[in-house]
């Protein structure tokens, strides 16, 4: 069935209960919501900003926006972006775009202005949501985002002078059901993955993807309609929205956090009685960091109804889960493998019975397979390392626009990952290295080659090398080798000033003056930089603490 029957259901069965609530505990909220039932929420404190839906008043949004974009002339199979920070309205606009006919691409907010651009041309992009956050961005290339484009400003205040106000066109729209006839097999949704370079691949699913991730998810974490499940990172990513997806299936709240602190995080688990948290590596060692120090104190939280925190996005450490457990004994613990070409997590997953294999990515999903290949394509003896594949109901169709990286990721049904695996005498699967060379630092993808890019622009440097080095608190940290031109005098202030051209997420976490060997093709040898200045960072890092 097509994901949208769910919310749907849920609005029929179960429309008066709440569906989704946004909490900034941090922030007053002085808004005032006079749209009729359009924006029927509830303010339940004048002293930090928590807004709340039913699942009735959910589908209702979806609808009114759904409404709104046929009568602009969207049509069945239309890409219509979004590129918001989270938000009440975040999933109702995204439902609203299924509903339509149209498909959902949800942009990622750490986009520059002209990434922005290129993937709204990348994946023929005809209408844009964005929030008051992305003002400048788009403005900077308006005149090119603007043609046959429509761009809806969702937000407080002014609206910019390029752009139509959300509020106004919707609220008069018919809540009623759009009548677009969908099925499983029509086109969903666009995420957007990049190779080493950073050029980013638009990843084409289908209705069935999402379908599967939400009754997925429900099945790995035991979902039932009496949890909540508190939903911290961003919604654009695939790992947010479809373990949300979860809530859905089973018709469960969920909360939206906006804030990663420690003492945010546990007081939103306690005042929200949530019984499921997703955490990064770093939110749950800030968590553990902050226990230590004696910062925050378990006894001022009501904790008891917390079953089940999992991590996702990128390797876990062992240790860390053992130090979780310290604190919180009777947590059930799960860990998700995915990509966005597999809907994201859950494709392999460790499971909630299985904390004796931490370290583990885990089995097969639900109704996934996995195998580990060799270079030949042929599968590896039991315990050898290849690449890892996975084959099920959520791999993607396509790379929109792009056969030939489809037919490298694509063979017969199996998606061919590019990590390397292994697996052991009881079926569970480790990862053992990168295919490629993605830095994955606090969930976040950086791409050496595009910093490399950058700073062989710098006239001091005669090469350099980007690796990811690891880190205790985000897993890995940006690294950068730099053989400078002799005689140069180049320093590391300068090298740090020049970097501050970079978003911050890309700015090398650490500068290392050395030579940068290279093989006799001309390849950087990024595993002996790996080996060496890992073990160092690791011999470092046991020392600090």
């Amino acid at each position: 069935m097509p994901v949208t029957d769910l919310l749907i259901r849920n609005a029929a069965e179960h429309g008066k209960e709440v569906a989704l609530v946004e909490l900034n505990p941090t922030m007053e909220d002085t808004r005032k919501y006079s749209f009729k039932e359009f924006d029927l929420v509830q303010q339940t404190s004048p002293r930090s900003y928590r807004r709340q839906i039913t699942w009735q008043v959910f589908n209702e949004k979806a609808n009114r926006v759904a409404n709104m974009l046929l009568d602009r002339g969207i049509n069945k199979g239309d890409r219509v972006a979004i590129l918001m920070f989270n938000s009440l309205e975040w999933l109702p606009i995204y439902f609203g775009i299924l509903k339509s006919g149209a498909i959902a691409v949800p942009f990622n907010f750490r986009y520059t202005a002209n990434e922005i651009s290129y993937c709204a041309d990348l994946a023929d992009v005809s209408v844009m949501f964005f929030g008051p956050e992305f003002v400048d961005r788009i403005r900077m290339n308006a005149e090119e985002m603007t043609k046959g484009r429509l761009l809806i400003y969702v937000g407080e205040g002014e609206c910019p002078e390029f752009a139509e106000g959300y509020w106004n066109m919707v609220a008069d729209y018919s809540s009623s059901e759009p009548g677009i006839r969908l099925t499983e097999e029509d086109h969903a949704a666009i995420y957007f993955s990049s190779g080493t370079t950073g050029f980013p691949k638009a990843i084409l699913h289908a209705h069935r993807s999402l379908t599967q991730a939400a009754e997925m998810e429900a099945i790995h974490h035991e979902t039932t309609k009496d949890d909540c499940f508190l939903c911290i990172p961003p919604l654009y990513h695939t790992g947010a929205k479809f373990h949300w997806m979860g809530s859905l299936w089973t018709c469960s709240r969920a909360v939206l956090l906006k804030g990663a602190k420690p003492d945010v995080i546990l007081k939103a688990a306690s005042d929200e009685h949530c019984t499921i948290v997703w955490l990064l590596v770093p939110w749950a060692q800030d968590i553990l960091d902050a226990l230590d120090r004696g910062e925050i104190h378990l006894e001022d939280y009501s904790l008891d109804q917390w079953r089940l925190m999992h991590i996702g996005a990128q390797p876990v450490p062992p240790s860390l889960i053992k130090h979780w457990k310290e604190y919180f004994p009777n947590h059930l613990y799960d860990t998700n493998y995915g990509l966005s070409e597999s809907t994201g997590p859950g494709c392999v997953h460790l499971g909630l019975h299985n904390i004796n294999k931490v370290g583990a990515i885990g089995v097969p999903g639900y109704r996934w397979e996995c195998k580990i290949i060799d270079e030949n394509g042929e599968t590896v003896n039991h315990g050898d390392v290849g690449e890892l594949c996975v084959k099920g109901p959520g791999v993607m169709l396509e790379y929109y626009h792009n056969p030939e990286a489809t037919a490298e990721t694509l063979k017969d049904g199996w998606l061919y990952t590019g990590d390397m695996a292994r697996q052991d005498d009881d079926g569970f699967y480790y990862l053992v290295d990168r295919k490629k060379d993605v830095i994955v630092s606090g969930g976040e993808n950086i791409y050496p080659v595009e910093i490399e890019n950058f700073l062989q622009e710098y006239p001091k440097i005669k090469d350099v090398a980007v690796i990811g080095l690891p880190d205790k608190r985000l897993g890995e940290i940006t690294g950068a080798i730099i053989e400078t031109q002799p005689d140069s005098g180049c320093t590391l202030d300068e090298i740090e000033k020049f970097c501050n051209q970079l978003p911050r997420y890309k700015r090398p976490k650490q500068i290392i003056f050395a030579p940068v060997p290279r093989n006799a093709t001309g390849k950087i040898e990024k595993p002996l930089l790996r080996k060496k200045y890992g073990a160092e960072r690791l011999v470092e890092q046991e020392n600090m603490s």
